[in-house]
């Protein structure tokens, strides 16, 4: 089990979100922190932490009046820690290969591959074909329709429920398709509520890949629940808990009990 670093970006800042307050119209969500310092600031502390499989997401959608100012950003934190982190937000087999050689590890993909609700093997075969299934992250964000119901992934920024069905099965298929999978609990993202235990225990039976869970953890103690659900295997990352983004948990304490 691995801590994993996040640099969120939304409208040009490096910002803490409810993730299912993101909302494309207007560019507006509800904010938990918002960082006078740049995304380089963050990146060129992780790596002098050598906290490398962290991720950069761009929140603002290729048509947003912000999305440049997001991109360069972004970017930045790429070049502050080559090969260090991993980019999504947006990211097509037009553009991927871009962010690769700004220095990004590896590319996290949703909308492209999960278009008009449905899995799209064809745009995932593009991407493989652009830049190869070893530097493909997927991102399966995912919520439940009831309470009692199955995960759904989501997809442009969280705000579109897919039919794709989030199970073992589904992550088993998907698992040859791609290097890691990135899955964020978009209903406890951001909250600070606690983690997603079932959804984690799920996560759990991925044993080919690298998998990353993000949501909710708010404590050493959620650290601990996680540890227990996900077998000691899920990798994790945290947001608006940390410090760094007003918070009250530390890297350093994050990076030992990762590790305890």
């Amino acid at each position: 089990m691995q801590f994993r670093p996040c640099i969120d970006i939304h409208n040009g800042k490096v910002k803490q979100i409810v993730g299912s307050s993101l909302r494309d119209d207007g560019d507006t969500a509800s904010e938990n922190f918002v960082s006078e310092k740049s995304a380089a600031y963050y990146a060129e502390l992780y790596k002098e932490k050598n906290l490398s499989g962290g991720h950069v997401i761009l929140l603002n959608s290729r048509d947003s009046d912000y999305y440049e100012a997001t991109k360069a950003e972004a970017v930045s934190a790429l070049k502050a820690f080559p090969g260090g982190m991993q980019i999504g937000g947006g990211i097509t087999d037009e553009n991927a290969a871009e962010f690769l050689d700004a220095g990004a590890s590896h590319v996290i993909v949703t909308s492209f591959v999960f278009r008009n609700g449905s899995f799209d093997r064809e745009n995932l075969s593009r991407l493989q074909r652009e830049v190869g299934r070893e530097k493909i992250v997927l991102d399966l964000s995912c919520r439940k329709k009831t309470p009692d119901g199955p995960y759904f992934v989501v997809t442009d920024r969280w705000q579109k429920f897919t039919g794709f069905e989030v199970n073992e099965s589904t992550l088993k298929t998907l698992s040859d398709e791609c290097d890691e999978f990135l899955i964020h609990a978009v209903d406890v993202e951001g909250k600070g509520t606690g983690i997603d235990p079932e959804l984690v225990q799920i996560l759990s039976g991925v044993d080919t890949i690298p998998v990353t869970y993000a949501g909710g953890v708010r404590s050493l103690k959620d650290v601990d629940i996680l540890r227990e659900n996900g077998q000691n295997h899920v990798n994790f990352t945290v947001g608006s808990a940390l410090k760094l983004f007003g918070g009250a948990l530390e890297v350093d304490e994050l990076i030992k009990a990762a590790k305890a």
